[in-house]
């Protein structure tokens, strides 16, 4: 499983996540019971960064919810496409607490998750939310 396939799985978790208000580690366990056979015979580095997306991005989705919601216009965070909201959570994630992995990449993997989970206005919008985000958090850093 490549970063990218980790994302997309990460992306169906959270989404499960939302809808069932299963832990963390109750949607790994479930994914590692339906989806044995292809998980189990990946590499354990990207089962590693899978599982940091997901459980990092559940233990800060307060504070990434909070900084997503500014750059909602006329929106909550509680309003938006549950696909939409997981893929953004995720970015969200990796542009506030993983400095390993460019801003860029980030954004570029956002979007082509929305090509694949989201409807045809997704891609414009997460671009959208995401570049103002990650403006601002590179000008916070640029402040320090």
């Amino acid at each position: 499983m490549n970063r990218r396939k980790s994302r997309e799985k990460a992306v169906q978790i959270l989404f499960s996540m939302d809808m069932t208000e299963a832990t963390a580690q109750e949607a790994l366990v479930n994914l590692m019971e339906e989806d044995d056979e292809d998980v189990h015979e990946k590499a354990a580095e990207n089962m590693e960064f899978l599982t940091e997306l997901v459980k990092g991005t559940f233990a800060h989705q307060t504070e990434i919810d909070s900084k997503i919601s500014q750059y909602l216009r006329g929106w909550t965070i509680g309003r938006i496409a549950n696909v939409d909201r997981a893929i953004l959570r995720l970015a969200g994630y990796e542009m506030m607490y993983r400095e390993d992995i460019p801003v860029r990449v980030t954004l570029n993997e956002a979007v082509e998750l929305a090509k694949v989970f989201g409807t045809d206005d997704s891609p414009k919008f997460i671009n959208g939310v995401l570049s103002s985000m990650s403006r601002d958090l590179e000008q916070a850093e640029h402040k320090e």
